[in-house]
């Protein structure tokens, strides 16, 4: 077999059909869509529509909440460090904060800071800064002698900007 023989297996692929295209093709005139009628014109919204009665999506209750101004946190685990270490992408003699997760390419956007999660196995030392952890990311970071710094919590009146 050769690259330029490669080819789909028979009937893999179906054809288009052109409608609209004359009584000859079979699906000239209306083009399949049956006469006149909301559904046989462009622009149809009618998904979701149970002719005038209560649709089911406003029968349900809803529940919860979403804060419309939580904050956003990207997330790195222990073992992503630990393969950027390896690979020499992160110095573990060097304090890591937010800006060398990103220049390491663990972390592409920040938002509202990088929190520091526990998936994986760490073997070095290192000092990290981040916005948050989990706690057995700060204990595991322990275990090996190194040290989490995480932010002072904001007083009960102070809001985030």
């Amino acid at each position: 077999m050769k690259l330029n023989e490669i080819s789909d297996m028979e009937g893999a692929r179906k054809k288009r059909m052109r409608v609209g295209r004359g009584v000859g093709s079979g699906k000239g005139k209306t083009a399949g869509r049956g006469v006149k009628g909301q559904k046989s014109r462009g622009g149809v919204s009618i998904n979701g529509f149970e002719g005038g009665q209560m649709p089911i999506y406003m029968r349900l209750p809803k529940r919860g909440f979403k804060k419309p101004n939580r904050a956003r946190f990207s997330w790195v685990n222990l073992g992503r460090i630990e393969a950027a270490i390896l690979a020499r992408r992160l110095d573990p003699k060097m304090p890591i904060d937010a800006a060398a997760l990103q220049a390491a390419g663990l972390v592409t956007h920040v938002r509202d800071g990088v929190r520091l999660l526990a998936k994986g196995e760490l073997s070095h030392q290192i000092t990290i800064s981040v916005a948050g952890a989990s706690a057995a990311a700060i204990a595991a970071v322990e275990a090996q002698k190194g040290s989490v710094t995480l932010p002072a919590p904001k007083a009960s009146g102070e809001q985030a900007a």
